[in-house]
């Protein structure tokens, strides 16, 4: 018969001979929205033409979701009633256009991030932290930059896609997105 002093004795020996296999090291577990639906898309789609498509969408979702975090951002932390308003133009726009993105995924079966990707996040955080003077300069160039990288991958995806819907949507994408970056460039100039 055991004593209780010597089953705690053992039990107390068997947790220290395990210790060392107890990493101590924290694992991220956070997992990137983007990889997420990149992975869930790789194992639907075996063609290359329609993994080249799903890429477009998760990449269309996650521009559109960037836009709408910074324009919210925008409304609050900007000081010039232009960058107010052109926040306040992308919240509106792109949330019409992401809904719109989401019906198309749905169709299509195509998974697309269901919140902001880690890239997303970060260049939120940078935004937040940034110098109220600095700001607005900062979200006009953003807004700029940001706006000719998407036509561009819309204007790709609006002849490249392999499915008639995506490209349809892309192309009717395209005006709105460049009186986007027609509007940013003169909230922009009107900064300096």
């Amino acid at each position: 018969m055991k004593t209780p002093l010597l089953k705690t004795s053992l039990l107390a020996a068997t947790f220290l001979m395990a210790l060392p296999f107890v990493s101590c090291k924290k694992e991220n577990t956070t997992t990137d929205t983007e990889e997420v639906a990149d992975d869930q898309n790789d194992e639907k789609f075996d063609d290359t033409d329609a993994e080249g498509d799903s890429e477009f969408v998760v990449k269309a979702a996650e521009i559109n979701m960037d836009e709408i975090a910074l324009g919210k951002l925008a409304q609050t932390k900007g000081t010039a009633a232009s960058v107010k308003d052109l926040g306040k133009m992308m919240v509106a726009e792109h949330t019409k256009a992401l809904e719109e993105l989401k019906t198309l995924a749905m169709a299509k079966n195509i998974s697309i991030p269901e919140s902001p990707t880690e890239d997303s996040k970060e260049t939120l955080t940078k935004f937040q932290e940034k110098k109220t003077a600095d700001f607005d300069k900062d979200y006009a160039d953003k807004m700029v930059e940001g706006h000719k990288d998407a036509i561009s991958a819309f204007e790709k995806a609006a002849t490249d896609a392999s499915d008639a819907d995506i490209r349809n949507w892309a192309t009717k994408m395209l005006p709105g997105l460049r009186l986007h970056l027609q509007h940013a460039e003169e909230v922009r100039d009107g900064l300096k």
